[in-house]
């Protein structure tokens, strides 16, 4: 081989070679920076199934995210031992995400109590009823849907007449019934709506198209954090001016919710809140530690686990957007749990069927928790846990019955 040819073969090879400055680079943290999966994902093929495609694929970004976040829920939230509540903000069951996804995570017992908004429970009525629901357009002509008495919440469309209207008008009348004819939290409300729901279902030859339904078979407490903001509030209201008994108060929603969470810690396991959105409902439910510490003064840390899907920005100051760190700041969220805490910026009718496929393949059916059944002993406990530390009496000076 030439001289020359030998020079340029020689030089080429340097180029594999690694430079001297390199190698004399201090870099002690390196390794620790650079212990993620190497990016360097199979082509897709269309062969994939989806919970190996998002392991697979779902690398950085909010792709990341949405991998850590379901991976989280999977894996972490779906112990045992942890006890998993869901809130649930925007148009969500009126999209159809009730059918797909809530209910399957209920039936399954990957959800143990909820804090909607009332609207996504009063849509929810419409599936039970058999009414249509449909998939329209947001370029729909709104002036032009008013005249054929029809509604759009962005791209679904809801008749007025037969289906708001035709709605309101059985959920007077159930509400006039006997059993309603008293004072009780929103989850006693929708237990009882549930039950004549789960009916209208079975009438209708209809199977799990309702959550409020399926929530009272699984005895899956659901709250609204709102009562009065809402068509089932608005007709509680209504109802009212006919003489009607029935009265709902927050104060129970409050204290049992709290009590579901302690129950939770005292019982030796952990605490998990999954939220979509955010908003009145996420505050609600994270506000169950801050109950806990501030305001009754019991020793507590915050939820264990977080996972939170929204396309809210933190910087705005709107509490859909706020961190699980900043959560931290009010007791929310254990200081020491953050790393088992989430944030996906994403939409929730994009991440939330992803991530029931994903929990539904990977894991196993849990045994319901059924909540619902256990308000009372819950309460008893933290009762009495709340006189025994703070060592209060009753406001006219008694002494409580702790049971």
């Amino acid at each position: 081989m030439a001289r020359t040819e030998r020079r340029n073969l020689r030089q080429r090879e340097q180029l594999f070679d690694t430079p001297d400055w390199l190698k004399q680079k201090q870099c002690p943290h390196k390794a620790k920076y650079m212990a993620g999966p190497r990016i360097q994902p199979r082509n897709i093929t269309g062969k994939e199934k989806l919970p190996d495609l998002i392991d697979a694929t779902f690398l950085a970004y909010n792709g990341a995210r949405l991998r850590e976040g379901v991976q989280l829920f999977t894996n972490r939230m779906l112990e045992p031992d942890v006890t998993v509540g869901l809130s649930v903000s925007g148009a969500l069951t009126p999209a159809g995400l009730g059918c797909s996804s809530i209910i399957p995570l209920i039936k399954a017992g990957f959800v143990d109590w909820i804090v909607s908004t009332g609207a996504n429970l009063y849509h929810d009525l419409h599936f039970a009823l058999n009414f249509p629901v449909h998939a329209g357009s947001p370029k729909f002509d709104d002036t032009d849907l008013r005249d054929n008495d029809l509604v759009r919440i962005y791209d679904v469309v809801i008749p007025y007449s037969d289906g708001l209207m035709a709605t309101d008008e059985i959920l007077r009348e159930i509400m006039l019934q006997p059993e309603f004819q008293k004072e009780m939290g929103t989850a006693e409300l929708h237990y009882l709506i549930g039950r004549y729901a789960a009916e209208w279902e079975r009438k209708n030859g209809l199977k799990d198209v309702s959550v409020m339904a399926a929530a009272y078979r699984a005895g899956v407490p659901c709250y609204t954090s709102s009562p009065g903001d809402s068509t089932i509030g608005m007709n509680v209201a209504g109802v009212e001016l006919r003489g009607s008994k029935l009265r709902v108060n927050p104060s129970i929603d409050v204290n049992e919710t709290t009590s579901f969470v302690l129950a939770a810690k005292r019982g030796g396991g952990r605490s998990a809140v999954v939220l979509l959105g955010g908003g009145s409902p996420k505050n609600f439910m994270l506000q169950t530690e801050p109950q806990i510490q501030e305001v009754l003064r019991i020793k507590e840390f915050g939820q264990d686990f977080f996972l939170q899907i929204t396309d809210a920005r933190p910087d705005t100051g709107g509490l859909s957007g706020a961190t699980p760190s900043e959560a931290v700041s009010w007791g929310k969220v254990d200081p020491a749990r953050l790393p088992d805490a989430v944030v996906c910026y994403t939409d929730s009718t994009i991440a939330l069927p992803l991530m029931t496929h994903y929990a539904l393949a990977r894991r196993k059916r849990r045994k319901l928790r059924r909540l619902y059944d256990q308000r009372a002993a819950c309460m008893k406990a933290l009762t009495r846990e709340y006189f025994t530390h703070n060592k209060v009496k009753m406001i006219d000076g008694s002494e409580p019955d702790l049971g």
